[in-house]
């Protein structure tokens, strides 16, 4: 199947990126987010990162023109009816992507894929409210999205190979690397990295390090780019804590178990950058 028209419901972090990433290698983009407030921000952030890459001369100005053309932003779900690809970038939660698919599954016309960005959530239980699980997939793009390479295509138990196929090709015309993992918690990405991150979170909790210490043997002692503690507050600690949950509900072992000062940060509002407040503090 060929892939077109594309959609790409959720303006936030996630979904601006993988809409400039969408329309910058060509594909005609609907950006479809209920908060007109939402898509503004988000058609200003996708412009200045394609400026970015211009004065980094990664692109053309002419390039950015274009990629913005391609770009048009709906705050109506039915906009997404002639697209051929739709991926889902809502927020981490299991009862709001369900109804997001089940609207779309009556929405877009019936060869439409419809893939998640989900990080952690079952591929294979948010098919399941659909009426084309074989043609339901996880994109889990990796943040910042123009910038990482990787993208995990997440089969759920029904997913069909030409829907696999399909999505594997179209990552490969964003030039980004895509790799097949199963439906399991966690996939693999967050699997393993979230217990890294929940560690240091109760190295911190237990007072065995302060919190720069503790970004700064991950540095420099095991090569990181960014120390766990502020790859949290990066990806944000309310989606730290939905994974974890994911994680030790999915598979029901004590080492999942979200750290205690996690949880009362997230419920202090204390979400990391996008808050101005987490480990860290930001202006």
């Amino acid at each position: 199947m060929k892939i077109n028209a594309t959609a790409v419901v959720g303006g936030g972090t996630m979904g601006n990126g993988i809409a400039h990433v969408l329309a910058l290698n060509g594909y005609g983009v609907m950006l479809v987010d209920v908060n007109d407030q939402i898509l503004e921000q988000a058609l200003g952030n996708i412009t200045a990162n394609l400026t970015r890459q211009v004065k980094k001369e990664l692109i053309t100005e002419a390039s950015k023109a274009a990629a913005l053309e391609r770009i048009r932003a709906e705050n109506d779900l039915s906009a997404c009816k002639s697209a051929d690809l739709v991926i889902e970038a809502v927020t981490e939660a299991l009862s709001v992507k369900k109804e997001v698919f089940q609207r779309l599954d009556k929405i877009c016309h019936n060869e439409a894929i419809l893939a998640t960005n989900t990080s952690s959530i079952s591929v294979t239980e948010i098919a399941a409210v659909t009426n084309r699980p074989d043609k339901v997939i996880g994109m889990h793009f990796m943040n910042p999205v123009p910038v990482m390479k990787l993208v995990e295509i997440v089969r759920g138990l029904a997913t069909s190979d030409l829907t696999f196929q399909t999505v594997e090709e179209t990552c490969q015309q964003l030039h980004k690397t895509p790799v097949e993992v199963n439906d399991y918690p966690g996939f693999v990405s967050n699997r393993v990295l979230l217990p890294m991150l929940n560690e240091a979170m109760y190295c911190l909790m237990e007072g065995v390090a302060s919190k720069e210490s503790i970004d700064s043997v991950m540095k420099l002692g095991m090569g990181h780019p960014m120390g766990p503690l502020t790859l949290a507050d990066f990806i944000g600690l309310d989606v730290c804590l939905s994974i974890l949950e994911v994680l030790h509900n999915g598979f029901g072992d004590s080492k999942y178990r979200p750290c205690p000062l996690l949880k009362k940060m997230v419920a202090a509002g204390y979400l990391g950058r996008k808050s101005g407040r987490g480990f860290y503090e930001y202006q």
